[in-house]
C-alpha cells in the first residue's frame, strides 16, 4: 500500500523554478508522463533516466519531490536501456507498471507506488517492436492494454490482458489507429508515420481514445482523439483534431496521460520540448480536459 512521506525521508524538495527559456514553470523533468493518485498523494512517472523509471511525489500538482530511488531500476529487469512511457494500475495491494524497454513491452510489479518494481517474467509481452503501453479496465472488470506496434510506422493496437494482468491474449490483438488525418502529416518529417501515446477514458457509454501524432521531435507534435461505442472499435477520429498543439505557445506538446484529480476533475499531463530551439530535456506540464455533448476538449493555454 502507498504511504505518506514526510520531508525528512525525501532526498530533496523540488520547488518549481522559473523556466529560463520563456516557457511556463515546471520542475518535472520527465517525458511521456503518467500520474497516479493514491491515498492523497500524486505520483509522477515518465521517460528520463537511462537507468530506469524515476518517480516524483506531490500533494498539489505544483511542488514535486524527486524520490531518492528509482521506482524501476534496470537491475530488476532483463534490459539495459530505453526505459520509456510507464503507466500503472493498482489491484488490491499490488501495483502493475507497464513500460517499454529497448522498444519492447514489459510489466513489473511492486507493493508500493514508490517501488521497487520488478519485471515479471524474462520475455517481453510481445516479440515484435512495441512501445507506449496503456492499461484500461472497463466497467465489467475486464482489462485491456493499448500500445504502439511498430510496423510501417507507429500504429496503435489493443489486446485483452490475461486475468493476472501479466500478459496479453495475442488472439485478441487488433489495430485501432494509424495516420489518416492531414494534421498528422508533418512535411518536415515526411517519413514519420506516427500515432502513439494512447490513453482511454469512458464516459456515458462512449470510449475516448486520445493519442499523439507527428514525430516527437516535431514542433507540431500534438494530441488528437477518436471515439467508439465499443472498446474493440471501430474508432472514429474527431474532425476537431488536434485538441492540444503548441499549448501555451510551447513546441512539441504531446504524449500525455488523462487522470482525475482530488477535485474529481479530468486533468491532462503532457510533455513539451525544453525550448523553441532545444528538444531535451523534455518537461511535463498540466492542463484541463472536458467532455461535453460527446466532444472532448483540452485547454491549450
Amino acid at each position: 500500500m502507498s504511504r505518506f512521506l514526510s520531508l525528512t525521508v525525501c532526498l530533496f524538495i523540488c520547488f518549481i523554478p522559473l523556466h529560463s527559456k520563456g516557457y511556463p514553470e515546471s520542475n518535472l523533468e520527465i517525458a511521456d508522463p503518467f500520474i497516479l493518485l493514491d491515498n492523497g498523494i500524486y505520483y509522477a512517472y515518465g521517460t528520463h533516466s537511462p537507468n530506469g523509471i524515476e518517480v516524483y511525489t506531490s500533494t498539489n500538482l505544483r511542488e514535486w519531490t524527486l524520490q531518492p530511488q528509482l521506482a524501476l531500476h534496470k537491475k530488476n529487469t532483463t534490459e539495459d536501456h530505453w526505459f520509456w512511457a510507464p503507466e500503472i494500475i493498482k489491484t488490491d495491494s499490488t501495483y502493475y507498471m507497464y513500460y517499454s524497454a529497448n522498444e519492447h513491452l514489459y510489466v513489473a510489479t511492486a507493493k508500493s507506488p514508490l517501488g521497487p518494481f520488478k519485471q515479471m517474467g524474462k520475455e517481453p509481452m510481445l516479440k515484435n517492436r512495441s512501445i507506449d503501453s496503456s492499461p484500461f479496465i472497463d466497467d465489467d472488470g475486464k482489462a485491456y492494454l493499448f500500445f504502439v506496434y511498430i510496423e510501417h510506422g507507429n500504429n496503435i493496437y489493443m489486446a485483452e490482458l490475461s486475468d493476472d494482468f501479466l500478459s496479453i491474449k495475442p488472439e485478441t490483438m487488433q489495430q485501432c489507429l494509424s495516420v489518416s488525418q492531414e494534421w498528422e502529416k508533418d512535411p518536415l518529417f515526411p517519413y514519420a508515420l506516427v500515432n502513439e501515446g494512447p490513453c482511454v477514458v469512458k464516459k456515458q457509454g462512449t470510449y475516448y481514445l486520445t493519442y499523439s501524432a507527428n514525430d516527437y521531435r516535431s514542433k507540431n507534435y500534438g494530441i488528437g482523439y477518436a471515439t467508439s461505442n465499443s472498446i474493440k472499435g471501430p474508432w472514429t477520429k474527431s474532425t476537431s483534431n488536434p485538441v492540444l498543439q503548441h499549448a501555451s505557445g510551447m513546441e512539441g506538446t504531446g504524449h500525455h496521460t488523462l487522470f482525475i484529480d482530488k477535485d474529481n476533475k479530468y486533468r491532462v499531463a503532457y510533455h513539451a520540448h525544453y525550448s523553441a530551439t532545444q528538444i531535451h530535456p523534455r518537461r511535463t506540464y498540466f492542463t484541463t480536459m472536458r467532455i461535453k455533448n460527446g466532444k472532448l476538449t483540452m485547454n491549450n493555454k
